[in-house]
């Protein structure tokens, strides 16, 4: 008999574990990271991905809010203004900040030319 309560017992556990798991997850707005196909990318915004990928990602979380050592930058575009700076939340000013840098963000414009920021600003538009 004692031995089927602790049965019981791990059993519970491990469904109050997995509910546990459930519940919080919603609460999270950090969505797996889909394939170009999946997100209906053009060439344009894939060739942008793959320059966020390597430029961007290490302290921008993409299809978040919440960012990593940056702000995340999902639905950016959609808003007036840029979450920190409060600059308009458009191209010029975002194409500044990517040429330029800000803050603690290094500038890259000896690393990326002009298509590579229009890509990168396709792809940005479809956070």
């Amino acid at each position: 008999m004692m031995c089927l309560d602790r049965v019981y017992a791990k059993v519970a556990l491990g469904t109050l574990g997995i509910l546990l798991v459930f519940a919080i997850s919603p609460a999270c707005d950090i969505e797996r990271r889909k394939s170009d196909a999946e997100l209906g990318l053009t060439p344009q915004q894939s060739a942008g991905r793959k320059i966020y990928d390597s430029k961007c990602d290490r302290c921008h979380e993409p299809y978040s809010t919440r960012g990593k050592k940056g702000p995340g930058l999902k639905a950016m575009f959609q808003h007036k203004y840029l979450p920190l700076s409060g600059l308009p939340a458009n191209d010029e000013r975002v194409t500044d900040i990517i040429r330029l840098g800000r803050n603690e963000m290094p500038g890259n414009s000896q690393t990326l030319n002009s298509q590579d920021i229009e890509d990168l600003l396709a792809y940005l538009h479809t956070l």
